[in-house]
């Protein structure tokens, strides 16, 4: 039977205002949660948080995205791209406002929404190199981290400080291809600014004799404090034996690490999140996909945040007694 041109019209109408008002990243129910780069724990906190059960119940459908990283997921976030995501704080704060490295666009839609660990740098070498300090590297074969993520722009923003991003070989990579390149002898050393432990760091120390560089010292001795004050020292446990061959605790410094979220990611969604993961059971869920959330608490929920909170955050938080 032919349709009526009313209902032909009415059908199209309803067409139009669907497509309209749905969108791959603001769908009514879909969700995009920005993670990071293999080999690291960005990616680890996305699907952590995506498939804890409770969670999954609520009436969202979290898709989880792996990325370059922190610079990379700033700038998802700010434009909608993403609705969650996982930035350092320095990045968060920088963004907002437009003091980014060789970046002065403010990035005002990345809301806090709550603490999740502190991430150390680390620089691995091989033992015995004579490479004790980042100025022992001039003409070194170095891996610095993914390009767009929060490695690859720390370790600029350091060895820019210290007059020598210019002057090594500069070799963008993730984690684990690092940690392949350096066991085949095509790099002098990597970097890192992941949680510890590391599993790039692990595979590493298991194909090669390795030391981590002091970057405490260098951070002292060259004003890197003074000059960026969200870095502040702190040393890599690596007494525990984690990384084989390792049996002091090495001085570095750290920035924390914070779950950030787009202003149209849902009220509701945010909030529920947080009651959900912020529990005994939550919290052990988390340890339980990596021991680096161990850092995670309720008293330690809004730690490093020096921007504005998303509204659910806000609300949680406030019932929770940790904001006033």
């Amino acid at each position: 039977m032919k349709k009526s041109l009313p209902v032909i019209l009415a059908i199209t109408i309803a067409l139009i205002l669907t497509m309209a008002f749905t969108g791959p990243v603001y769908a009514k129910k879909l969700i995009i949660f920005a993670g990071g780069p293999a080999g690291g724990t960005f990616q680890v906190v996305a699907q952590s948080v995506a498939t804890y059960k409770p969670v999954k119940a609520m009436d969202y459908n979290i898709k989880v995205q792996s990325s370059g990283g922190s610079t990379e997921n700033l700038r998802k976030v700010n434009s909608g791209k993403a609705h969650f995501g996982t930035v350092y704080s320095g990045h968060v704060y920088a963004g907002r406002n437009g003091l980014m490295v060789n970046d002065p666009k403010k990035y005002e839609n990345v809301l806090a929404v709550a603490y999740l660990y502190e991430a150390p740098a680390q620089l691995v070498v091989r033992k015995g190199s004579g490479i004790k300090s980042v100025k022992d590297l001039e003409g070194k074969k170095v891996g610095v981290g993914n390009a767009g993520s929060g490695a690859y722009a720390y370790c600029e923003q350091f060895f820019t400080h210290l007059g020598m991003w210019d002057k090594i070989e500069r070799n963008a990579m993730g984690y684990n291809a690092a940690a392949d390149a350096f066991g085949n002898k095509q790099l002098d050393a990597f970097w890192l600014f992941t949680a510890y432990p590391s599993p790039a760091v692990i595979q590493a120390a298991t194909m090669n004799e390795i030391e981590l560089v002091d970057l405490d010292a260098d951070a002292k001795k060259y004003g890197f404090y003074d000059k960026y004050k969200n870095f502040v020292a702190w040393k890599i446990p690596t007494s525990d034996g984690r990384y084989r061959g390792l049996s002091a605790d090495v001085p570095s410094w750290v920035d924390t690490t914070l779950l950030v979220a787009n202003p149209k990611a849902p009220e509701d969604l945010v909030y529920g999140m947080l009651k959900a993961i912020f529990t005994d059971e939550g919290l052990a869920w988390m340890v339980s996909q990596k021991k680096t959330f161990k850092a995670m608490s309720v008293e330690k929920g809004i730690k490093g945040v020096a921007t504005p909170l998303h509204p659910g955050a806000e609300k949680f938080w406030k019932e929770m007694g940790v904001l006033k």
